[in-house]
């Protein structure tokens, strides 16, 4: 396994899009993937927010320049409806989270996002 240092990271990049409401995060899974591949970044994080009132997403991108960059892919997969965050809502949600990363292969990060009606969305940043 490689250092933590290679994770470490100071460059981000910011884009913006639709949540499709089918689960995905419209364009974004594209045009994200597009922009690293002509950047030439490393990416090494991405973050997620789901903008209730305006039904938009911010996703963002840390990345590092240092390094060669990789081919990289963005994938959504709906968990669920988060009920309750108690010590058991909570563990119901790590499972299914786990259980959403089981059948995706070389994952670098995820983030989550939560939609106006509850539903719990990860998306993973895998190396493509």
């Amino acid at each position: 396994m490689s250092s933590i240092q290679a994770q470490v990271h100071n460059h981000f990049k910011v884009f913006a899009g639709t949540y499709d409401g089918h689960g995905g995060i419209g364009a974004l899974a594209e045009t994200v993937p597009a922009w690293v591949a002509s950047s030439g970044a490393a990416p090494k994080s991405i973050g997620v927010e789901y903008l209730e009132s305006a039904k938009r997403l911010v996703l963002t991108v840390g990345y590092r320049t240092d390094e060669p960059g990789y081919a990289i892919r963005l994938t959504t997969v709906n968990v669920g409806k988060v009920e309750n965050l108690d010590d058991a809502g909570l563990a119901s949600l790590e499972t299914r989270m786990g259980q959403a990363a089981a059948g995706i292969a070389n994952i670098i990060c995820h983030e989550l996002f939560v939609t106006d009606t509850r539903d719990v969305l990860m998306v993973f940043m895998t190396q493509a």
